[in-house]
């Protein structure tokens, strides 16, 4: 077997850091006081946000497309998938199912000059389908999208079959973008599509994270090991759906789904293994359902300390001692960890520089049900963190997405169908 899936490259911490140590602003250590209104209603499943200065808001329904809402409250339906009505231009070859279907939006930093947005969609331009990530240019009156060209086309997806053993097609499909303020980067997470082989392949672009240009090429020093696809930054994951950018470092961090255990907040480092192998025979491990470990043993009693121990780890550190250690592991549990961001500004008083995470728990297999906005003060050294449960303004929802939008204020998408403005005060 290849050394280099064996092992990870003995990195740093510190090795991509592109700033000074981060020091949040000298407000007070109190929490803020949160107040809440609704920006949005009535949506399918929204999924995703990215504003411009002036607090226009792209956002993605996971079945109908991208739209727009401007700073007056108009709403634009722009780019619509198959069949979805109402848009002003649609795309046929675009498609949801299941987790699958319209995920991540991007503005591009320079979108002044080059007016670029970026999503992260399902297609069946390639059997059986494909994810890919797209560039459009976005219109002076902001009305219409056009110029598409897709810059990755062969991220894997789940298709569907009707012998697979668990999850539905458009399983574990990753699917958040993101722009680093630090070195101005695409970076791209995606889902281990329940293939065993995926996370640790050199080649297949699944559970990884990708670090890209504007045309879809390679960045530099992406750090991949020799022989990798060098778009990959870091690999080894299982289902990474939050990421961001730790101000004053421009760290870049995942939140990342378990296995009914061990959902994991990750500090990423140039060519790291996150240390998620699901495949069989690894690890003294014996053959498992359609070649894929990820449920071994049986973890229907996931809430058993005892039986949890003897699970398949999230990080593997026995077989791969150099991963990537995670900051937090919800406490051992998985309740479906999306949508990331730090909180940035001395309007945020005490929680200046902390990650704020949505987590959307269904409560499969006695799993308690998550639905809450976790805080995590995470260290320096991004290998440890303290966790505070936000107390909400309003009812717990499934948290899909949240991003800090230009005002300061916390925006955030619930699959129920609205996207709120959390204030603080």
């Amino acid at each position: 077997m290849n050394k280099l899936l064996i092992a990870a490259l003995p990195l740093a911490l510190a090795a991509c850091a592109t700033g000074p140590a981060y020091s949040p602003s000298a407000a007070s250590g109190a929490a803020p006081n949160l107040t809440h209104s609704v920006v949005l209603t009535k949506l399918d499943s929204p999924w995703d946000m990215a504003f411009l200065p002036n607090g226009t808001m792209f956002f993605t329904e996971k079945c109908l497309g991208l739209s727009v809402r401007k700073p007056d409250g108009a709403v634009v339906k722009l780019l619509g998938m198959k069949d979805a009505q109402g848009y002003a231009a649609s795309a046929s070859d675009l498609f949801c199912e299941g987790q699958a279907g319209m995920a991540g939006v991007a503005v591009d930093p320079n979108f002044a000059s080059n007016r670029f947005i970026y999503v992260y969609s399902s297609s069946s331009l390639t059997a059986p389908g494909s994810n890919r990530v797209m560039r459009m240019k976005v219109n002076d009156a902001v009305t219409a999208v056009t110029d598409r060209t897709d810059i990755v086309t062969d991220i894997p997806y789940k298709p569907r079959a009707s012998d697979h053993p668990f999850g539905g097609p458009g399983a574990h499909n990753g699917g958040r973008l993101r722009f680093s303020p630090g070195d101005g980067f695409l970076y791209v997470t995606t889902g281990d599509t329940h293939n065993g082989a995926g996370p640790i392949s050199p080649t297949l672009l699944a559970g990884k994270v990708l670090r890209i240009d504007r045309d879809g090429k390679a960045a530099p020093a992406n750090g991949a090991p020799a022989g990798f696809d060098p778009r990959i930054y870091t690999y080894g994951h299982r289902n990474p759906q939050g990421l961001s950018f730790r101000p004053g470092t421009n760290q870049a961090f995942t939140a990342e789904n378990g296995p009914w255990h061990s959902d994991e907040v990750t500090a990423l480092v140039p060519g790291g293994n996150a240390g998620w192998d699901p495949r069989p025979n690894m690890a003294g491990r014996g053959a498992c359902p359609d070649n894929y470990c990820g449920y071994s043993p049986n973890q229907m009693g996931a809430m058993d300390p005892k039986q949890r121990a003897a699970f398949m780890p999230m990080t593997d550190t026995t077989t791969y001692p150099n991963a990537m250690k995670p900051a937090w592991n919800n406490d051992g549990l998985s309740q479906g960890m999306f949508g990331a961001t730090f909180l940035s500004g001395p309007q945020w008083k005490g929680w200046d520089g902390q990650m704020i995470v949505g987590l959307t728990g269904i409560g499969i297999h006695g799993t308690p049900v998550g639905n809450r906005l976790d805080l995590l003060n995470i260290a320096a050294h991004g290998t440890s963190a303290t966790r505070t449960t936000v107390n909400l303004p309003m009812p717990a929802a499934r948290f899909r997405s949240v991003v800090q939008g230009p005002d300061g204020n916390l925006y955030v998408a619930v699959d129920e169908g609205t996207i709120s403005r959390l204030t603080p005060n």
